[in-house]
C-alpha cells in the first residue's frame, strides 16, 4: 500500500538528474533481515547504504543521500526523529516511510513523500524509489525553468525588441526555456500516469 504525500523541497541537488552516478538510497530499518532484504532488492540499480537503527540512520545522513527509506517504529530513536533531523538539516533527499504502522491523519503533517505499509515487495520498493527520483528531477527542472523565465522577463522589460532579436544569448535562453519546459511536461505526465495506476 502506497500513499503519496509529495512535500516541497527548498533546494535540489544538480546531481539528482545528471545520470553520472547511480542515486544513493539510505535504508533505515531496525529489523536486520528486512534491511538486508531491501538492500538486496535495490543494490543492482542504486548505491545503497544500510542503517540498522535510528541512531545509525542519523549518523549516515548527508547531502549525498538521494532517497531515504525509513522505518517509523524503532526503539530509542524512531523514524519520526530521523525525519525531524532530515528536516532540521534541510537535507534535499526524498523520504518514504516503509512501516508496519497503518497511516492515520497525522501523516498529513509529516514531511514525507510516500508511505508504504509492510510487507512490501521488490517491485513496490523499486517503484517508490524510482518515483521519488522522478519527483526530485521534476522539482529540479521546474526550479531551473522558473529561474530562466524570470531572467527572460527582466530582459523583456529592460531591452527593446530589436536588442532582444540581435542577442544570440537571448535566443539561447529562449531555447533553454523551451527544452526545460518540455522535460517538465514529460515528467509531470509520467508522474500522473503512475498516480492513476496506483488508484486502480
Amino acid at each position: 500500500m502506497s500513499i503519496k504525500i509529495l512535500r516541497p523541497v527548498a533546494t535540489e541537488r544538480q546531481a539528482v538528474s545528471s545520470g553520472d552516478a547511480p542515486p544513493t538510497v539510505l535504508i533505515v530499518e531496525d529489523e536486520q533481515h528486512l534491511a538486508d532484504l531491501y538492500t538486496d532488492y535495490l543494490a543492482d540499480s542504486y548505491d545503497v547504504l544500510t542503517a540498522y537503527s535510528g541512531e545509525e540512520g542519523i549518523d549516515r545522513l548527508s547531502e549525498d543521500i538521494d532517497v531515504v527509506l525509513l522505518d517509523r517504529r524503532m526503539p530509542v530513536v524512531s523514524g519520526n526523529e530521523v525525519l525531524a533531523e532530515i528536516e532540521e538539516r534541510s537535507l534535499p533527499c526524498r523520504v518514504a516511510m516503509v512501516t508496519a504502522v497503518n497511516p492515520d491523519f497525522d501523516i498529513i503533517e509529516m514531511g514525507v513523500d510516500d508511505y508504504l505499509v509492510k510487507p512490501v515487495t521488490r517491485e513496490e520498493l523499486s517503484e517508490v524509489v524510482e518515483r521519488l527520483q522522478k519527483i526530485a528531477a521534476y522539482n529540479e527542472q521546474l526550479q531551473a525553468l522558473t529561474t530562466r523565465k524570470l531572467k527572460r522577463n527582466v530582459l523583456q522589460v529592460e531591452k527593446t525588441q530589436t536588442e532582444l532579436e540581435r542577442s544570440q544569448r537571448y535566443r539561447e535562453l529562449q531555447n533553454e526555456i523551451a527544452e526545460i519546459a518540455e522535460r517538465v511536461d514529460e515528467l509531470a505526465a509520467d508522474l500522473d500516469v503512475e498516480e492513476n495506476d496506483l488508484r486502480l
